[in-house]
């Protein structure tokens, strides 16, 4: 070993060792020095590392990070320790400054597999010198455990300035944090994180409001918002041991466990304490960039300090009521605290100051308590701790928004996102800058490639005008040309024989200057997080859950059939237990369910069937339910509770500015060029295509070769009423005597306020422009022939409602359409 590298080694962790510094320099000299070598020894340690035998030929995982990994257990690793099952982790720390003459690194294996790395540096060094001193340190590390093929994960942009040299597969940046707005930060954070920016590949954000702020900096940005290790936290249901220092402290218990610092509301934690003497607060978490001496001391406030991950639910077990007290700042401004569904896991009712992303979606949905002030969240906590119980119907509500989020699945998703970046050659690009190091080439010379999309080239050179043809601008065929233009560079041009986007989805404003949908109310939901972030890319949020109730008997009551219709409709004050019983003793199983009919009778009876679905099916589709597939109905529920929520899906909202808006956003790309009132067949050969995307019905495509296949149709009369409100719910359903299925109000939908207000009557009718294929299996049978057909066709593909037959809501459509661009994309 050269003489003037030294090593040292102790206890299982390994140091990468700077140069001795002279001791005779001046302190002056010694704050500007930086490092010019290092060196290392891991013969022992190696024994210590999991063989990485298996690994070796999937890129490493080389993470930056500001967080400690061993200070609170939280987003860095809970998705890396998943991480290191099949790759290697290095996780890079920032510096630790000592009073040691020595730079060097502790590496060390955390039990997840996951290899820490802590950088020491000697204190009095200029950040120049930092960086320079980082710099070649981590290059020891990359030549020791031969770190050649990795991905770059970043937490902090500040990590730019010591890894600008390195050239990875591709750059990530999950900013889980506003960072430059927390108390500190760095001036000079914002411009590095710009830079990171211009490298990344790929950037993930921890939450739906920090998405909203970063989307715009970025082509590939998505939301991935705190998520969940459910059997974990679900131990606070049942564990009855207590923690030796909680097990004293009196009941009621109002807790919160999490990083003390400037985003706690000291205030409010103060005036809680005061306002109510009998509840006592318990606080565990490590008090950091803040003096603990401020914290209020009170009698019934108690500290507990910092806990391991995994004594939590213990904790949260022995808890009468979770809170989120936090101020409303600028550091609060972005995050999407964890713990607001680690608390709902153990069951615990929850109440929050208004964080934007615990508003949404957990206030929204009435899983937590919105307050802010003392009084409201003194009188949210009371209400929480009287009403928030299982038999309220809450904890229900609470488990099936759980059973949509954990960590296994954003992981899995965020996997999917790298694994497409990789395929495609040009992704892999690390987009460097200029480094003065290197005569303003990347490492070795190199010319850096600074793009992360590939651009279609300016100037055609083949026999095609445009790559892709793509026939109708509603969900389906917007969601492939923007697919296709933005992420593959193709040259796309979507024709419609309307003169509008959007499809049936289109909306408008009418000549009152109301927010109308031209072919009926268009109602987003979904359970699908991959969906509801691609639209996302392409619209702002307004939370709505839609509610809908039906004209029966001459009253107004919920539907889907609830614990409310029943005690309404009949007279009744059933309890849900009761409910469950009444739904048994009118239900008439039938042995062999083919039909909406038999779905229905075996589910509510001939009562309520007649009541609410049989004549309202018949009008719908022409056809009495005996006659109907099983499908139709299959999906409508019934309920034993209170919740008249329509859908029941993990994302339920509706675009801020209108579905129009965001088809306009989705198609604004240069590669994509837009004909409406246009004819396919008027221009394919005029304009040649390579190959052809088809949403119309299948049959016209093939000149009805094999008959045409039936669809339900619909008339529309849209009307304005000089009142702010004309009905009491956003749709009303006539099931019965009026030729009409429903009237809608869209200002519910829309949430637009307006002196006027306007509505639409549907009338379904058998011919006109097809809405719903008609699910009759003759009806399958001619669309199986026409489904061949389109198998064989090379260069075109069908995709959405009519290309398939297929009744799919639009988030079904969405997620067909991304699925078939993956296929072309794997094809091409």
């Amino acid at each position: 070993m050269p003489s003037n590298k030294v090593q040292a080694q102790n206890n299982g962790v390994t140091h990468i060792v700077s140069p001795t510094l002279n001791e005779t320099k001046s302190s002056e000299t010694a704050k500007s020095q930086s490092l010019t070598t290092s060196s290392l020894n891991l013969s022992s340690f190696n024994k210590n590392f999991r063989s990485t035998k298996a690994f070796t030929d999937t890129p490493d995982i080389v993470c930056l990070s500001h967080l400690r990994w061993n200070f609170v257990y939280q987003r860095p690793q809970h998705l890396l320790s998943r991480c290191a099952q099949k790759k290697r982790v290095f996780f890079i720390e920032e510096p630790i400054f000592s009073r040691e003459p020595l730079g060097r690194l502790d590496v060390s294996e955390d039990k997840s597999g996951v290899i820490v790395v802590v950088p020491y540096l000697p204190e009095g060094l200029s950040e120049e010198a930092i960086n320079a001193d980082i710099k070649v340190l981590i290059d020891g590390l990359f030549a020791e455990y031969n770190i050649s093929k990795y991905i770059c994960w970043y937490y902090t942009p500040m990590a730019i300035a010591w890894t600008s040299h390195l050239e990875p597969e591709a750059v990530i940046y999950d900013c889980m944090d506003e960072l430059s707005a927390f108390k500190g930060a760095s001036p000079t954070l914002k411009n590095y994180e710009a830079e990171l920016f211009r490298r990344a590949n790929l950037v993930f954000t921890g939450g739906q409001s920090l998405y909203e702020s970063k989307v715009n900096q970025h082509p590939n940005v998505y939301a991935f918002p705190s998520s969940l290790d459910v059997a974990h936290f679900g131990q606070g249901r049942t564990l009855k041991e207590e923690p030796a220092d909680q097990a004293n402290i009196p009941h009621p218990r109002l807790g919160f466990f999490g990083v003390i610092d400037e985003r706690m509301d000291i205030e409010l934690l103060a005036g809680i304490a005061e306002a109510r003497p009998d509840w006592h607060l318990v606080i565990i978490g490590p008090v950091v960039k803040i003096d603990p001496a401020t914290l209020p001391q009170h009698e019934n406030i108690h500290y507990l300090g910092g806990k391991d991950y995994k004594d939590l639910p213990a904790y949260l077990a022995g808890w009468d009521l979770a809170m989120l007290p936090f101020a409303r700042n600028e550091s609060t401004r972005f995050i999407s605290p964890t713990k607001t569904p680690e608390y709902l896991a153990a069951g615990k009712p929850v109440v929050s100051t208004s964080i934007r992303d615990v508003v949404r979606p957990y206030g929204d949905l009435k899983l937590v308590r919105i307050a802010d002030t003392t009084e409201e969240f003194v009188a949210a906590a009371e209400q929480a701790l009287q009403e928030d119980t299982p038999a309220s119907g809450w904890l229900s509500r609470v488990d099936a928004f759980l059973e949509q989020i954990s960590w296994d699945r954003t992981w899995g998703s965020m996997m999917q996102l790298i694994e497409s970046a990789l395929a495609q050659p040009l992704f892999k690009s690390f987009a460097t800058t200029p480094d003065t190091t290197t005569n303003g080439n990347g490492k070795n010379g190199k010319s850096p490639i600074s793009t992360n999309i590939p651009e279609a080239p300016s100037i055609i050179t083949r026999d095609f005008i445009f790559d892709y043809l793509v026939v109708g601008a509603g969900f389906s065929g917007s969601v492939l040309a923007d697919r296709l233009a933005r992420h593959s560079g193709k040259k796309v041009l979507v024709v419609d024989k309307r003169n509008h986007i959007g499809g049936n989805a289109y909306d408008h404003y009418d000549d009152h200057g109301i927010l109308v949908h031209k072919y009926g109310p268009h109602i987003f939901h979904t359970s699908s997080r991959e969906v509801f972030e691609y639209l996302s890319q392409f619209t702002p949020w307004r939370s709505y859950e839609h509610h809908v109730l039906a004209s029966v008997d001459g009253q107004l009551v919920p539907i889907p059939i609830n614990l409310d219709t029943i005690n309404k409709l009949y007279g009744m004050n059933l309890n849900s237990f009761q409910a469950e019983e009444f739904f048994q003793s009118v239900a008439e199983p039938r042995e062999h369910i083919r039909t909406s009919e038999d779905v229905v009778i075996s589910k509510v009876g001939q009562e309520l069937y007649e009541k609410f679905f049989k004549n309202y099916t018949r009008k719908q589709w022409g056809l009495d339910p005996s006659e109907l597939d099983k499908t139709v109905i299959a999906r409508i529920p019934t309920r034993t509770n209170r919740d008249s929520r329509y859908f029941t899906d993990s994302y339920q909202a509706m675009p801020l500015h209108g579905f129009t808006r965001m088809f306009e956003n989705m198609l604004n790309h240069p590669n994509i060029k837009v004909m409406l009132n246009t004819d396919y067949r008027e221009i394919e050969k005029a304009i040649p295509c390579r190959e052809m995307v088809y949403t119309g019905p299948v049959d016209e495509f093939f000149d009805c070769r094999y008959g045409k296949l039936p669809y339900r149709s619909l008339d529309f009369k849209h009307e304005t009423h000089h009142t702010p409100v004309f009905q009491s719910a956003p749709v009303i359903n006539y099931p019965n005597e009026q030729l009409y299925t429903r009237i809608t109000e869209f200002k519910y939908l829309t949430g637009q306020e307006h002196s006027k207000t306007s509505i639409v009557y549907e009338f379904p009718k058998a011919e006109g422009d097809p809405y719903y294929p008609v699910p009759r299996p003759e009806n399958q049978e001619i669309y199986k022939q026409y489904k061949a057909l389109a198998e064989s066709t090379s260069g075109v593909h069908f995709v959405g409602r009519l290309a398939t037959y297929k009744y799919l809501n639009m988030d079904h459509c969405v997620a067909q359409a991304l699925a078939t661009y993956k296929q072309i994309a794997v094809k091409a």
